[in-house]
């Protein structure tokens, strides 16, 4: 017999053995996954996990730092949770005067009422917290700064003209920056005139105008009420901005 109808029946031979140990090997592979993830081969949701099950084993990992940054909002948000103002409800007082208007994911609260026939309406800002550091100091005064929360109050009377007041309420005391007047026929392009510095005004014109605000309602019991309120919302606001961030970051 020549030496190539010898490779030739050698080939021939081989061929039918090497269908035989692919077809051996995928029954194999296939009866080893099933006995792993113990799903039936009946199953309706072996196909499915199988094509899952393979397609993972193909994805692209995800970046290290993406993890890492995703580990450290995690923490942020249990932190968040366990503080007691995440879930904190401020009881209102019955004698507060203002419906308050809070939305979630807005940085200010819009409280309002009616005062003899004006609308007075109070956009208060997220508070401006003290922390203690040793930074927390006026040079001026060389006094400890003190939390404060601003505050817009906005006077209207039925002509459409108003009077609005920049202010700032600390604990139990309540300051005036500014004073502007506005009128229905001005754009908002233009600038009303704010007037002279508060502080500089007349004694007895800056206990006139406090006063104003007092039976209005801005008073020191409402502005302690705001003061909780507000630092309540401002934990709140946090862990939602939290959650956000982290569906973004997962996405």
């Amino acid at each position: 017999m020549s030496f190539t109808a010898i490779l030739r029946k050698s080939a021939s031979a081989a061929t039918p053995l090497a269908s035989r140990l692919v077809r051996v090997g995928q029954r194999d592979y296939h009866s080893a996954l099933k006995r792993q993830v113990n799903l039936p081969r009946k199953s309706p949701f072996f196909v499915p996990f199988l094509q899952r099950y393979c397609s993972a084993a193909t994805e692209t990992p995800r970046p290290s730092s993406t993890e890492s940054l995703l580990r450290v909002i995690e923490s942020e948000i249990k932190d968040a949770q366990e503080n007691d103002d995440n879930d904190r409800v401020e009881e209102i007082p019955k004698d507060f005067p203002f419906k308050i208007d809070d939305n979630a994911g807005q940085q200010t609260v819009i409280l309002t009422r009616e005062y003899e026939g004006e609308l007075v309406k109070v956009e208060v800002h997220m508070p401006d917290f003290v922390t203690g550091e040793e930074n927390d100091v006026d040079d001026d005064k060389e006094q400890p700064v003190q939390s404060s929360i601003p505050l817009v109050v906005t006077v209207s009377k039925k002509s459409g003209t108003c009077l609005q007041f920049n202010c700032v309420a600390y604990a139990d005391e309540i300051t005036i920056d500014s004073i502007s007047i506005g009128a229905p026929e001005t754009s908002e392009d233009e600038m009303a005139f704010d007037g002279p510095n508060f502080h500089d005004l007349d004694e007895n014109l800056k206990k006139g105008f406090h006063k104003y605000l007092e039976i209005r309602g801005i008073k020191a019991s409402t502005t302690n009420f705001l003061h909780e309120y507000m630092i309540s919302k401002d934990s709140r606001e946090y862990m939602g901005w939290l959650s956000n961030l982290k569906q973004f970051i997962e996405a």
